[in-house]
């Protein structure tokens, strides 16, 4: 199975009236097999702390090999030139990108979003690995974007502030939790998901 490693958790301040003064994305890597692949970069003048994480497991930006961004703003892209010798990936809903790692679309927040699904079969996969053998599954972990911005998104369940289309951002979220065991969100934590909360109910 692959591992994932929050490299930078995400973070959003907002002011008084809840106007955003400043966000900065997650930066998360999937290692599988032989493929190291970041999702989001964060934003621009993050360098030095994505390399001491990448360090602290023994790797340099060189070593990764795709780049993958959730969605094309700013605060996710920032840091994408760190990552020089990584393919970046053009990618549509439900690539398998690496072994047990696929793309689901999750638009809303900007039609172009996607989420990253590491551990769960894609749709029509049939349980089976990228050799054909069974697989046997360890949790799901959903690098979400912001399709899920914040653990309090996921908590009162609404879909992020800022949206081109709310139903398409709430039917995401909801797509989001049903799937994950774990989730990435894109300004905050990685966090777990009860899976014995009725989250029909929540909101």
């Amino acid at each position: 199975m692959p591992s994932v490693f929050l490299l930078k958790p995400g973070c959003i301040r907002r002011d008084e009236a809840g106007r955003i003064l400043d966000a900065r994305s997650s930066v998360t890597l999937i290692i599988s097999g032989a493929h190291k692949i970041i999702v989001d970069s964060g934003s621009a003048g993050e360098e030095e702390i994505i390399k001491r994480a990448l360090a602290d497991l023994h790797l340099g930006p060189g070593e990764v090999d795709s780049l993958v961004n959730t969605h094309s703003h700013p605060d996710h892209c920032g840091n994408n030139h760190l990552f020089f010798r990584a393919k970046h990936l053009a990618v549509r809903d439900g690539d398998v990108i690496a072994p047990a790692v696929w793309i689901m679309a999750t638009p809303g927040h900007s039609m172009d979003s996607i989420s990253v699904v590491v551990g769960a079969d894609p749709p029509g996969n049939g349980g089976r690995d990228g050799n054909g053998n069974p697989r046997i599954g360890c949790g799901t972990v959903v690098i979400a974007g912001d399709a899920v911005p914040t653990r309090g998104n996921f908590q009162k369940m609404v879909p992020p502030a800022l949206h081109v289309d709310r139903a398409l951002a709430e039917a995401s979220l909801k797509k989001v939790v049903a799937l994950a065991d774990f989730i990435v969100p894109g300004h905050d934590f990685s966090f777990f998901v009860d899976k014995g909360a009725d989250i029909s109910s929540r909101g």
